[in-house]
């Protein structure tokens, strides 16, 4: 009998410690959503209504895009690529457009 409740001890303190590092990885996570508040995988469309100071720095980079029927059905990367630029590129509109929204 003795065997079977140290095996239970031992299940429930995994359990317990498995469930600590679950959290920790929320919060982690959690805290990498709020930073970055527009993702190149956003539609056009839904950055441009909930970030209206990410228009005039879309404008800057060519994306000229924002009254097309497409922005409610196309990324802001699939628009980006669409228009001939580069991932290198696009990393950086994102990263201008987060800096502006943040403010």
């Amino acid at each position: 009998m003795a065997k079977k409740k140290t095996i239970k001890k031992t299940s429930k303190s995994a359990s317990k410690l498995a469930g600590s590092k679950n959290k920790s990885f929320l919060k982690s996570t959690k805290k990498k959503e709020t930073k970055q508040l527009v993702t190149k995988g956003m539609l056009i469309g839904d950055i441009a209504v909930k970030y209206p100071k990410a228009v005039p720095i879309m404008f800057k980079f060519g994306m000229h895009c924002i009254g097309c029927g497409m922005t409610a059905y196309e990324s802001l990367e699939q628009g980006c690529l669409a228009h001939g630029m580069s991932n290198e590129e696009i990393d950086k509109l994102v990263e201008k457009i987060n800096k502006a929204v943040e403010k």
